[in-house]
Protein backbone atom coordinates (compact mmCIF):
# COMPACT_ATOMS: atom_id res chain seq x y z
CA UNK A 1 0.00 0.00 0.00
CA UNK A 2 0.85 3.64 -1.26
CA UNK A 3 1.97 5.67 2.02
CA UNK A 4 -0.54 8.75 2.69
CA UNK A 5 1.30 11.86 1.37
CA UNK A 6 2.20 14.16 4.17
CA UNK A 7 2.49 17.49 3.46
CA UNK A 8 3.54 20.10 6.12
CA UNK A 9 3.64 23.82 5.93
CA UNK A 10 6.27 25.29 8.11
CA UNK A 11 4.79 28.84 8.17
CA UNK A 12 1.23 29.20 6.71
CA UNK A 13 -0.04 32.48 9.37
CA UNK A 14 1.05 34.94 6.81
CA UNK A 15 -0.97 33.23 4.19
CA UNK A 16 -3.65 32.11 5.96
CA UNK A 17 -3.87 34.14 9.25
CA UNK A 18 -7.51 32.50 9.11
CA UNK A 19 -9.63 34.23 6.55
CA UNK A 20 -9.25 31.23 3.98
CA UNK A 21 -9.09 27.29 3.98
CA UNK A 22 -6.05 24.66 3.58
CA UNK A 23 -9.00 21.90 2.74
CA UNK A 24 -8.02 22.22 -0.99
CA UNK A 25 -4.63 20.83 0.43
CA UNK A 26 -6.49 18.27 2.97
CA UNK A 27 -8.07 16.93 -0.53
CA UNK A 28 -4.45 15.88 -1.56
CA UNK A 29 -2.81 14.13 1.33
CA UNK A 30 -2.78 14.57 5.25
CA UNK A 31 -1.78 18.12 6.05
CA UNK A 32 -0.44 19.68 9.09
CA UNK A 33 -0.35 23.38 9.29
CA UNK A 34 2.82 25.93 11.70
CA UNK A 35 1.66 29.20 11.96
CA UNK A 36 5.27 29.80 12.38
CA UNK A 37 8.42 27.53 12.56
CA UNK A 38 11.51 28.13 14.55
CA UNK A 39 15.34 27.73 13.15
CA UNK A 40 15.89 25.13 15.85
CA UNK A 41 12.35 23.40 15.02
CA UNK A 42 12.77 23.14 11.51
CA UNK A 43 14.28 19.73 11.32
CA UNK A 44 11.73 17.90 13.56
CA UNK A 45 8.63 19.21 11.91
CA UNK A 46 9.61 18.89 8.71
CA UNK A 47 10.87 14.69 9.12
CA UNK A 48 8.72 12.41 7.25
CA UNK A 49 7.23 15.04 5.30
CA UNK A 50 6.66 13.93 1.79
CA UNK A 51 6.05 17.74 1.12
CA UNK A 52 6.80 21.30 2.43
CA UNK A 53 5.33 24.53 2.06
CA UNK A 54 7.35 27.28 3.02
CA UNK A 55 6.78 31.13 3.17
CA UNK A 56 10.05 32.10 4.80
CA UNK A 57 11.08 29.28 6.52
CA UNK A 58 14.86 28.29 5.30
CA UNK A 59 15.61 25.16 4.23
CA UNK A 60 19.45 24.83 3.83
CA UNK A 61 20.77 22.22 2.28
CA UNK A 62 21.88 20.56 5.59
CA UNK A 63 18.14 20.58 6.79
CA UNK A 64 17.48 18.68 3.21
CA UNK A 65 19.81 16.04 4.22
CA UNK A 66 18.10 15.34 7.23
CA UNK A 67 14.85 14.73 5.63
CA UNK A 68 15.15 12.05 2.83
CA UNK A 69 11.34 11.09 3.01
CA UNK A 70 10.94 14.73 1.15
CA UNK A 71 9.88 14.67 -2.54
CA UNK A 72 8.76 18.33 -2.89
CA UNK A 73 9.17 21.58 -2.41
CA UNK A 74 6.25 24.93 -3.11
CA UNK A 75 7.39 28.18 -1.77
CA UNK A 76 4.27 30.32 -0.58
CA UNK A 77 6.16 33.42 -2.61
CA UNK A 78 7.37 34.37 -5.50
CA UNK A 79 10.86 34.53 -4.18
CA UNK A 80 12.23 31.39 -3.72
CA UNK A 81 15.84 32.70 -2.19
CA UNK A 82 14.77 30.66 1.19
CA UNK A 83 15.82 26.84 -0.43
CA UNK A 84 18.70 25.89 -1.27
CA UNK A 85 17.72 24.98 -4.69
CA UNK A 86 20.91 23.17 -6.16
CA UNK A 87 21.04 21.09 -2.84
CA UNK A 88 17.50 20.30 -3.28
CA UNK A 89 18.01 19.42 -7.48
CA UNK A 90 20.88 17.07 -6.43
CA UNK A 91 18.59 15.37 -4.45
CA UNK A 92 16.09 15.18 -7.34
CA UNK A 93 13.54 17.91 -5.20
CA UNK A 94 11.96 20.03 -7.23
CA UNK A 95 11.26 23.52 -5.66
CA UNK A 96 8.03 25.34 -7.36
CA UNK A 97 7.00 28.69 -6.95
CA UNK A 98 4.18 31.07 -7.13
CA UNK A 99 4.88 33.46 -10.28
CA UNK A 100 2.77 36.81 -10.66
CA UNK A 101 -0.33 36.52 -8.05
CA UNK A 102 0.21 39.47 -6.64
CA UNK A 103 0.74 41.80 -9.28
CA UNK A 104 -2.41 43.85 -9.54
CA UNK A 105 -2.21 43.92 -5.56
CA UNK A 106 1.44 45.43 -5.56
CA UNK A 107 0.86 48.42 -8.39
CA UNK A 108 -2.47 49.03 -6.16
CA UNK A 109 -0.08 49.66 -3.21
CA UNK A 110 2.58 51.43 -5.25
CA UNK A 111 -0.13 54.04 -5.30
CA UNK A 112 -1.10 54.00 -1.90
CA UNK A 113 1.63 54.64 -0.52
CA UNK A 114 2.84 57.75 -3.49
CA UNK A 115 -1.17 59.23 -2.51
CA UNK A 116 -0.94 59.02 0.49
CA UNK A 117 2.86 60.97 -0.14
CA UNK A 118 1.52 63.59 -2.27
CA UNK A 119 -2.15 64.09 -0.90
CA UNK A 120 -1.61 63.63 2.96
CA UNK A 121 -5.20 61.58 3.05
CA UNK A 122 -4.34 59.85 6.07
CA UNK A 123 -2.78 63.03 7.73
CA UNK A 124 -6.13 65.30 6.68
CA UNK A 125 -8.55 62.17 7.97
CA UNK A 126 -6.95 62.42 11.38
CA UNK A 127 -6.88 66.09 11.63
CA UNK A 128 -10.75 66.29 10.77
CA UNK A 129 -11.31 63.89 13.60
CA UNK A 130 -9.22 65.54 16.01
CA UNK A 131 -11.70 68.65 15.18
CA UNK A 132 -9.70 70.75 13.31
CA UNK A 133 -12.34 71.20 10.66
CA UNK A 134 -14.75 71.69 13.52
CA UNK A 135 -13.25 74.70 14.83
CA UNK A 136 -11.84 75.86 11.72
CA UNK A 137 -12.41 79.53 10.81
CA UNK A 138 -12.12 78.57 7.04
CA UNK A 139 -14.55 76.12 5.18
CA UNK A 140 -11.27 73.96 3.31
CA UNK A 141 -7.81 73.97 4.74
CA UNK A 142 -4.98 71.58 3.94
CA UNK A 143 -0.96 71.23 5.80
CA UNK A 144 1.99 71.11 2.83
CA UNK A 145 1.46 71.21 -0.59
CA UNK A 146 -0.90 69.26 -2.65
CA UNK A 147 0.76 67.49 -5.44
CA UNK A 148 -1.11 66.80 -8.82
CA UNK A 149 0.02 63.83 -10.31
CA UNK A 150 -0.95 64.24 -14.31
CA UNK A 151 2.22 65.66 -16.23
CA UNK A 152 5.13 63.85 -13.86
CA UNK A 153 7.09 61.66 -15.16
CA UNK A 154 6.72 58.09 -13.35
CA UNK A 155 10.64 56.72 -13.50
CA UNK A 156 10.73 52.28 -13.41
CA UNK A 157 13.35 50.84 -12.45
CA UNK A 158 12.83 47.32 -13.71
CA UNK A 159 10.47 46.61 -16.90
CA UNK A 160 8.75 43.15 -15.68
CA UNK A 161 5.51 42.07 -14.55
CA UNK A 162 4.96 44.71 -11.88
CA UNK A 163 7.29 47.24 -13.70
CA UNK A 164 4.74 47.49 -16.56
CA UNK A 165 1.55 47.23 -14.73
CA UNK A 166 2.77 50.19 -12.15
CA UNK A 167 3.46 52.06 -15.54
CA UNK A 168 0.14 51.68 -17.26
CA UNK A 169 -1.74 53.19 -13.85
CA UNK A 170 0.50 55.78 -13.74
CA UNK A 171 -0.18 56.56 -17.50
CA UNK A 172 -3.81 56.46 -16.30
CA UNK A 173 -3.25 59.16 -13.64
CA UNK A 174 -1.99 61.48 -17.16
CA UNK A 175 1.97 60.54 -15.81
CA UNK A 176 4.70 60.29 -18.49
CA UNK A 177 6.56 56.84 -17.90
CA UNK A 178 10.22 56.15 -18.25
CA UNK A 179 11.82 52.24 -17.84
CA UNK A 180 15.03 51.79 -16.57
CA UNK A 181 15.52 48.08 -17.64
CA UNK A 182 18.69 46.06 -16.40
CA UNK A 183 20.35 45.88 -20.32
CA UNK A 184 20.58 49.91 -19.80
CA UNK A 185 23.05 49.69 -16.98
CA UNK A 186 23.89 52.40 -15.46
CA UNK A 187 23.60 55.16 -17.54
CA UNK A 188 20.01 54.05 -18.11
CA UNK A 189 19.47 54.59 -14.62
CA UNK A 190 20.82 57.80 -13.68
CA UNK A 191 19.15 59.68 -16.71
CA UNK A 192 15.70 58.13 -15.37
CA UNK A 193 16.61 59.05 -11.53
CA UNK A 194 17.10 62.54 -13.28
CA UNK A 195 14.22 62.74 -14.75
CA UNK A 196 11.25 61.63 -12.79
CA UNK A 197 9.46 63.03 -10.33
CA UNK A 198 8.63 59.50 -8.69
CA UNK A 199 10.94 56.72 -8.86
CA UNK A 200 9.75 53.13 -8.17
CA UNK A 201 11.70 50.10 -7.87
CA UNK A 202 10.66 46.38 -9.44
CA UNK A 203 13.77 44.90 -10.12
CA UNK A 204 15.06 41.88 -8.50
CA UNK A 205 17.18 41.77 -5.79
CA UNK A 206 20.92 40.53 -6.92
CA UNK A 207 24.44 41.19 -6.04
CA UNK A 208 24.55 44.28 -9.01
CA UNK A 209 21.08 45.87 -7.80
CA UNK A 210 22.17 45.46 -3.86
CA UNK A 211 22.30 49.01 -2.64
CA UNK A 212 21.51 50.41 -6.29
CA UNK A 213 19.95 52.96 -4.82
CA UNK A 214 22.62 54.86 -2.12
CA UNK A 215 24.05 58.28 -1.95
CA UNK A 216 25.54 58.63 -5.38
CA UNK A 217 21.88 57.54 -7.30
CA UNK A 218 19.88 59.44 -4.36
CA UNK A 219 21.98 62.46 -5.87
CA UNK A 220 20.78 61.98 -9.44
CA UNK A 221 17.31 62.40 -8.89
CA UNK A 222 14.94 65.77 -8.57
CA UNK A 223 14.60 67.62 -4.62
CA UNK A 224 11.10 67.76 -5.10
CA UNK A 225 11.10 63.84 -6.39
CA UNK A 226 9.59 60.72 -4.17
CA UNK A 227 10.81 57.04 -4.15
CA UNK A 228 8.84 54.09 -3.69
CA UNK A 229 10.14 50.55 -2.73
CA UNK A 230 7.70 47.66 -3.06
CA UNK A 231 10.59 45.41 -4.42
CA UNK A 232 12.87 44.29 -1.84
CA UNK A 233 14.71 46.17 0.66
CA UNK A 234 18.19 45.68 0.37
CA UNK A 235 17.72 47.84 -3.08
CA UNK A 236 18.29 50.75 -1.03
CA UNK A 237 20.69 51.66 1.24
CA UNK A 238 19.08 52.94 4.02
CA UNK A 239 21.24 54.95 6.06
CA UNK A 240 22.14 56.85 2.86
CA UNK A 241 18.26 57.28 2.05
CA UNK A 242 17.85 58.54 5.58
CA UNK A 243 20.56 60.78 5.34
CA UNK A 244 18.83 61.96 2.18
CA UNK A 245 15.45 62.60 3.49
CA UNK A 246 17.00 64.91 6.67
CA UNK A 247 18.76 66.37 4.33
CA UNK A 248 16.05 67.49 1.80
CA UNK A 249 17.94 65.91 -0.84
CA UNK A 250 14.70 64.00 -2.36
CA UNK A 251 11.02 65.35 -1.03
CA UNK A 252 9.82 61.53 0.37
CA UNK A 253 9.68 57.80 0.52
CA UNK A 254 7.18 55.03 0.77
CA UNK A 255 8.47 51.85 1.33
CA UNK A 256 6.70 48.81 1.76
CA UNK A 257 10.17 46.55 2.13
CA UNK A 258 13.01 47.19 4.49
CA UNK A 259 16.84 45.07 4.72
CA UNK A 260 15.42 43.27 7.42
CA UNK A 261 11.72 42.36 8.19
CA UNK A 262 10.70 42.69 10.84
CA UNK A 263 13.22 45.78 11.09
CA UNK A 264 15.34 46.87 14.18
CA UNK A 265 14.65 49.50 16.40
CA UNK A 266 17.65 51.84 15.34
CA UNK A 267 16.41 51.29 11.63
CA UNK A 268 17.61 55.49 10.42
CA UNK A 269 14.09 55.01 8.14
CA UNK A 270 11.76 54.81 11.20
CA UNK A 271 12.89 57.94 12.38
CA UNK A 272 13.23 59.88 8.91
CA UNK A 273 11.13 62.61 8.15
CA UNK A 274 8.85 61.97 5.29
CA UNK A 275 8.93 58.40 4.55
CA UNK A 276 5.99 56.36 4.87
CA UNK A 277 6.66 52.90 5.93
CA UNK A 278 4.31 50.01 5.56
CA UNK A 279 4.76 46.45 7.03
CA UNK A 280 5.54 43.89 3.65
CA UNK A 281 1.64 43.96 2.98
CA UNK A 282 1.36 45.21 -0.72
CA UNK A 283 0.97 40.97 -1.34
CA UNK A 284 -1.15 40.47 1.02
CA UNK A 285 -4.58 41.64 -0.23
CA UNK A 286 -7.92 38.67 0.35
CA UNK A 287 -7.82 37.58 -3.40
CA UNK A 288 -3.50 37.89 -4.19
CA UNK A 289 -3.14 35.58 -0.92
CA UNK A 290 -5.95 33.34 -2.38
CA UNK A 291 -4.52 33.15 -5.88
CA UNK A 292 -1.57 32.16 -4.34
CA UNK A 293 -2.85 29.55 -2.34
CA UNK A 294 -4.42 27.90 -5.44
CA UNK A 295 -1.59 28.06 -7.84
CA UNK A 296 0.23 26.05 -4.46
CA UNK A 297 -2.32 23.55 -4.72
CA UNK A 298 -1.74 23.35 -8.55
CA UNK A 299 1.77 23.02 -8.25
CA UNK A 300 1.44 20.03 -5.98
CA UNK A 301 -0.97 18.75 -8.39
CA UNK A 302 1.09 18.95 -11.17
CA UNK A 303 3.56 16.78 -9.37
CA UNK A 304 1.68 14.19 -8.50
CA UNK A 305 0.87 13.90 -12.13
CA UNK A 306 4.43 13.93 -12.95
CA UNK A 307 4.86 17.16 -14.80
CA UNK A 308 5.54 19.80 -11.66
CA UNK A 309 5.15 23.15 -13.37
CA UNK A 310 6.72 26.96 -11.69
CA UNK A 311 9.64 24.52 -11.20
CA UNK A 312 12.56 27.40 -10.02
CA UNK A 313 15.69 24.48 -9.96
Amino acid sequence: MTPPLRIVVLDGHTLNPGDLSWDSLGEIGAVTVHARTAAADIVARSRGATVLLTNKVPLSAETLAHLPELKFISVLATGHNVVDSAAARVRGIPVSNVPAYGTASVTQHVFALLLELTQHTGHHAQTVRDGRWVKSPDWSYWDGSLIELAGRTLGIVGAGRIGQATGRIGEAFGMKVKYAARTGGRAALEAVLRESDVVSLHCPLTPETKHLINAESLGWMKPGAFLINTGRGPLVDEAALAAALHSGTIAGAGLDVLSTEPPAADNPLLAAPRCLITPHLAWATTEARRRLMQVTVDNLRAFLLGRPQNVVN
